[in-house]
């Protein structure tokens, strides 16, 4: 089942005299538990159709369908609910809250969506229990290493519940040993519970656990690869 489709979707920017398609007529379908790469160069239009992806952007042209929502279709603060309730993210700087555990930051979107809270507790048991830190849930992210911060991202993302994960360069900050412990983690993470992940990435490393490739450049995906791992 699609749980993406993009149809005809352009963004274009008139910064100079003459517009600029950063993303240039792409239709896409993703698909129900995807561990998907999204990859070019800098400025090939990855982070920007991303960022549609994510609703963080609308197209200028085109639409973006996630299951049977047209995100162009929501108001502003439609778009907040539904980033909510839909989508997890996880960013290249982590984006954990500084004063709040390990706990309350994977926590935290459960209580915007009003999840009980004896259900938020078992969730954050069980993620962080998944991702190898159920013994540090009371640390605050400054006694955490670059690793393990993005490891309660992941849980974060996860204990939401959403239909897909946006992953952008969540490798960038990280050295080859914690990469690989989190590219394992996430792959896990993707097969227990079915959730489809995105990344956008310049990392080869990514690329290598990615069971599909998109390669995008000048806004449009010149290459379409799936790979059986």
């Amino acid at each position: 089942m699609s749980i993406i489709e993009t149809k005809g979707v352009y963004k274009t920017y008139n910064t100079t005299k003459v517009p600029v398609n950063a993303v240039n007529g792409v239709d896409l379908k993703i698909e129900e538990g995807e561990f998907t790469a999204i990859v070019g160069p800098s400025g090939s239009g990855k982070t920007t159709l991303l960022n549609m992806l994510s609703g963080l952007d609308l197209p200028t042209r085109g639409d973006i369908f996630i299951e049977n929502t047209n995100l162009k279709g929501l108001s502003s603060s439609q778009l907040i609910d539904f980033r909510l309730n839909n989508i997890g993210f996880v960013f290249q700087a982590y984006n954990l809250i500084p004063v709040l555990t390990v706990k309350e930051n994977t926590e935290f979107i459960m209580f915007l969506q009003k999840v009980p809270k004896r259900e938020r507790q078992k969730r954050v048991k069980e993620l962080l229990g998944a991702v190898g830190i159920g013994d540090k849930m009371d640390y605050k992210p400054s006694q955490l290493s670059g690793g393990q911060q993005q490891r309660v991202a992941v849980a974060r993302a996860l204990a939401s519940r959403p239909k897909y994960i946006i992953a952008d360069e969540p490798t960038a900050n990280l050295d080859s040993v914690s990469t690989s412990e989190l590219l394992e983690l996430m792959a896990q993470m993707n097969k227990k519970y079915n959730t489809t992940f995105i990344f956008a990435t310049h990392d080869q490393r990514v690329m290598d656990k990615a069971r599909r490739i998109l390669t995008i450049e000048d806004g449009k995906i010149l290459k379409d690869e799936q790979f059986d791992r």
